[in-house]
């Protein structure tokens, strides 16, 4: 049925588990999803990843981040303000680029491993 390769073609599309078409959120830039699916009419309201995908994010990007700045730190010696500015838009753009396909690729799971009856 799912491959690996195929929950995250349709985590990175931000598309319906079920029949990989009908968009998952209301709009391009909202993290709400459709209460149905407008290709097959899957219930989407049932899939909750609730707060998974933001600390997931939380301790993959903290454990990149800190590194880096230290790195950074080192190599450069830069003003404080500088870290400031620098790491907090690289730590937004992260966060906000990869929080919808992440919360689509922890529904697409949800449903893979689903009981056949609540599909």
């Amino acid at each position: 049925m799912f491959t690996d390769n195929n929950l995250i073609k349709i985590a990175l599309s931000c598309k319906c588990p079920r029949c990989c078409e009908g968009d998952l959120y209301q709009s391009r830039w909202s993290m709400t999803l459709r209460k149905k699916c407008a290709s097959c009419g899957f219930d989407l309201a049932k899939n909750d990843s609730a707060d998974g995908p933001a600390v997931f994010l939380i301790f993959v990007l903290g454990f990149l981040l800190v590194p880096l700045a230290l790195l950074f730190d080192a190599l450069f010696a830069p003003p404080l303000w500088v870290h400031a500015v620098i790491w907090s838009v690289v730590a937004l753009g992260l966060t906000l680029g990869s929080l919808r396909p992440l919360k689509a690729y922890i529904i697409a799971l949800q449903f893979k491993h689903r009981p056949e009856s609540w599909q």
